[in-house]
């Protein structure tokens, strides 16, 4: 009996080890949900020292997501190929060995390149967990394990302004991109202590790489259209073949995703209503964390003269009070209907943004975070009841597939609200080359409404 076996592991750990994996994939989604976010309170810093405005600044974040977002939907394959230990533990290595080497990035390129570089291995990283835990786990568990995890997924980008902010004010910015690496090196020796060897044999078939290739072009020219809308002038022709070319392909992606025998994504799973509804609130999900956790920093930055620490522990509080709502979520999850949680933490969160829109340089520090304590108390009830919608209805050999899936539609959440938000600002009122407080009004409204607006498709998920 191979000591990585499931048998050798349940002898060896009890019922535990099922929670040692939990603990294991955990690491992989807290390193990839760091670095999203970390490095927001460090922007005003890579600016200054670049010489870049925020249109140019904000592909540091936007780029990771876009990365991410595309290379999500090879999860499926990768896992009937390699199993989760090889793959796992490979994209962990290969994130520290990037991690390290943006830090010493001595141009905004390179940098930029390096959280692309990034983003996409976290893209492979991230889908994993959600698998992990809907394959080891029974039924009736899964919410309680989703609840667990989910902490991973949303205590990361609550504490990593924080962490980042004390690194950029008593370090550098530099160590925001060294940070993670610490944390994917344990998970790599983790992932051979406690993951089990595949139990099905693997499977041998084709990679959907021109599927891939149509995704990939689609995610990148309509994010660089939105980009370059942030300065339209000269750039009309651009544009306009930006969003062309976004259409043309995104036909020829579906098109194809639909007629090939191996697909990256399945369209078929789209098809059963609970799962296509729990995705468009996966995208609302997405655009509320990273659009959030993007804005929140450098509002109270620009707009409101925090320091990066002070920015940064203004979101401590959301962390602490989220780390003790997750679980009580995830075990919700198990018991009740989907539906209601996932719109109770829609209306808190959009309660969090209006609140945001309309504070003004008077408000105190214990006012802001508590605005963010509301809008994390929302996330934290959307997470696990999305992932139960959207999985709980799915066959075993559908759930790499399926975690893949809701895991790319929560990122494209994420990477188009980041640049929503990013052309609201540059759209708005300047002081100099930061937005003014308006800007930032403005902002937060967009997210919102935008959140608001997955309140109907999530109503019609079946209790």
């Amino acid at each position: 009996m191979s000591s990585h076996s499931l048998e050798a592991l349940q002898s060896r750990y009890g019922d535990r080890w099922r929670w040692f994996a939990v603990a294991t994939v955990m690491l992989g989604t807290m390193a990839t949900v760091l670095s999203a976010t970390i490095v927001n309170v460090a922007l005003p810093d890579i600016m200054s020292e670049f010489g870049i405005r925020q249109g140019k600044a904000h592909w540091l974040a936007t780029g990771f997501i876009a990365a991410m977002t595309t290379t999500m939907l090879t999860t499926g394959w990768l896992l009937d190929h390699f199993g989760i230990r090889k793959t796992l533990a490979s994209a962990m290595l290969l994130f520290s060995i990037i991690s390290v080497a943006g830090g010493f990035s001595q141009t905004p390129e390179m940098l930029i390149a390096a959280r692309i570089a990034q983003g996409a291995v976290a893209g492979l990283m991230q889908p994993m967990a959600m698998y992990l835990v809907f394959r080891i786990f029974p039924r009736e568990r899964r919410g309680q394990a989703m609840g667990i995890y989910g902490m991973g997924v949303i205590l990361a980008p609550a504490l990593g302004p924080t962490l980042g902010g004390v690194l950029v004010d008593q370090l550098d910015w530099r160590f925001v991109m060294f940070a993670p690496a610490p944390v994917t090196l344990l998970g790599v020796f983790m992932v051979w202590k406690f993951l089990p060897r595949p139990v099905a044999p693997l499977l041998s078939y084709p990679f959907d790489l021109r599927g891939l290739v149509l995704l990939a072009l689609t995610i990148v020219c309509s994010l660089d259209a939105l980009n370059r809308l942030q300065a339209p002038a000269g750039n009309g022709l651009w544009i306009g073949a930006g969003l062309m070319g976004a259409v043309t392909t995104l036909v020829l992606f579906v098109r194809r995703e639909r007629r090939v025998k191996h697909p990256l994504l399945q369209v078929r799973l789209l098809r059963r209503p609970s799962f296509l509804f729990a995705n468009i609130g996966a995208v609302a999900l997405g655009l509320a964390l990273f659009g959030s956790t993007y804005l929140i920093p450098l509002f109270v930055q620009s707009a409101l003269g925090f320091s990066a620490t002070k920015a940064g522990l203004l979101m401590l509080p959301a962390g602490i009070v989220l780390g003790m709502v997750f679980p009580i979520a995830g075990r919700l999850a198990d018991r009740r209907s989907p539906r209601g949680l996932i719109i109770t933490g829609m209306a808190l969160f959009a309660l969090s943004a209006v609140l945001f829109a309309l504070s003004d340089m008077t408000l105190g520090f214990a006012w802001l975070a508590l605005w963010a304590v509301i809008g994390r108390i929302g996330l934290g009830f959307m997470l696990p009841a999305l992932s139960t919608a959207a999985l709980n209805p799915l066959e075993p050999h559908e759930l790499g597939y399926g975690s893949g899936t809701i895991n790319f539609t929560r990122q494209l959440g994420g990477a188009y609200g980041i640049n929503l938000v990013a052309l609201t600002l540059e759209y708005g009122e300047h002081a100099g080359s930061l937005p003014t407080i308006g800007a930032f009004h403005t902002a937060w409204w967009l997210v919102a409404g935008f959140v608001l607006l997955a309140l109907w498709p999530v109503w019609r998920i079946r209790p």
